[in-house]
C-alpha cells in the first residue's frame, strides 16, 4: 500500500511539470503580448489566422484543442477590439467564419519577433537545444492525440 501511495506524490506526477512549465512559458509571453494588447489565448488564435486568413470557428477550436463554447467568448472579445470579424457562412448558416481585420493583419508585423524573444527568455531556464527537444516531444504527443492514437 505504501509503495502504491508514492504514485500519488506530486514529484512523481507527469501532469505537474507539464502544468508548471505551461504556466511559466505563458508568464514569459505576457510582457511580449502586452505590447500587442492581446492575451495568450488571443495570440494563439492570431497564429492560426495568420496561416489561414479565413477559417471556421470549429477548425480554430480543433487546431487549439479547445471546445467551441470556450473559444466563442474569446472571439467575441477579439471582434469587439477590432482584431477579427465573425460572419455566418453563405453555404451553411450554422458555420461561423472568422477572418482578420486590417488591425489583426497588422499585428503580424509587430509579433514577428515574439518567438525569438521567447526562446531568449527561456534560455535562462534551459538551453535552446533543450527547449527544441521538449517541443518535438510535446508535438509528438499532441500529434498522436490528434490522430486518436491510444497507448496500450
Amino acid at each position: 500500500m505504501a509503495e502504491k501511495a508514492t504514485q500519488l506524490k506530486l514529484e512523481n506526477q507527469i501532469c505537474f511539470p507539464l502544468y508548471a512549465v505551461s504556466r511559466l512559458v505563458t508568464q514569459q509571453y505576457k510582457p511580449l503580448l502586452d505590447e500587442l494588447g492581446v492575451t495568450y489565448p488571443q495570440y494563439l488564435v492570431l497564429l492560426v489566422l495568420w496561416e489561414k486568413e479565413e477559417i471556421p470557428v470549429k477548425e480554430i477550436a480543433q487546431k487549439l484543442f479547445l471546445e467551441t463554447n470556450t473559444l466563442t467568448p474569446l472571439l467575441k472579445r477579439m471582434q469587439s477590439n477590432g482584431i477579427i470579424e465573425r460572419k455566418r457562412s453563405k453555404t451553411d448558416e450554422r458555420v461561423v467564419i472568422i477572418s482578420l481585420t486590417p488591425i489583426g493583419k497588422g499585428f503580424k508585423n509587430k509579433a514577428i519577433e515574439i518567438p525569438n524573444k521567447l526562446v531568449q527568455k527561456l534560455d535562462c531556464f534551459s538551453t535552446e537545444e533543450d527547449v527544441f527537444v521538449m517541443k518535438r516531444i510535446l508535438d509528438k504527443i499532441l500529434n498522436n492525440a490528434e490522430n486518436n492514437e491510444t497507448c496500450g
